[in-house]
């Protein structure tokens, strides 16, 4: 059990490898290298997890700086025990597969229970915002590796793209299995007369 488990607190190790800053310019790094598409993020979680990472001896206060005319903000650097939860943290979850539970695995779970005409009509809209997603990342991929962003730095990018491909891929299977004859008459014998969602 990790004494920070918010996967946010990983990033923030991380940019301290780089150098001691405050949390407001680490949330500019996340956005500006838009890191904040791989970690659940807003101004106050940030907040939390510093503080969160201090207690627990993983980063520390260094100084402050005051760079506008804000009040100074408190720099933080990565402690050796930090440096350490980082790495140990960082190849765990690259080397041992979790178990997730995403929102539309559970959906599938209990697909059976709407109509297959409503079921097929509902996969195409979520293939249409799949396959526009999709396009958006190709496109950034190819503008960043243009301007000379090295590829190590847009696997994220690019594990993002190859599971929009996957679940492309799964959801047109999956529409003509729903519009196959024999699933439908199971379907109207089993919920037919119960089927009272809509």
């Amino acid at each position: 059990m990790r004494k920070v488990s918010n996967p946010l607190a990983l990033a923030v190790l991380a940019f301290l490898l780089m150098e001691p800053m405050h949390p407001y310019e680490l949330g500019r790094r996340l956005q500006e290298t838009e890191k904040d598409r791989s970690f659940r993020y807003n101004r106050g979680s940030l907040y939390m997890v510093v503080r969160q990472l201090a207690k627990a001896g993983f980063i520390v206060e260094r100084g402050s700086v005051r760079d506008t005319e804000r009040p100074e903000r408190t720099l933080y650097a990565l402690t050796d025990e930090g440096r350490a939860e980082l790495y140990d943290w960082l190849r765990e979850l690259v080397a041992t597969p979790k178990a997730e539970y995403p929102h539309f695995g559970a959906a599938l779970s209990l697909l059976s229970v709407l109509d297959p005409a409503e079921a097929v009509e509902l996969l195409g809209r979520r293939s249409a915002t799949l396959a526009e997603e999709a396009a958006q990342i190709r496109e950034a991929v190819r503008e960043a590796a243009e301007g000379g962003v090295g590829w190590v730095f847009l696997v994220d990018d690019e594990y993002r793209l190859a599971l929009l491909e996957a679940e492309l891929r799964f959801v047109a299977t999956l529409v003509d299995s729903l519009g196959r004859s024999d699933y439908i008459e199971t379907w109207h014998t089993i919920f037919g007369s119960r089927n009272d969602g809509g």
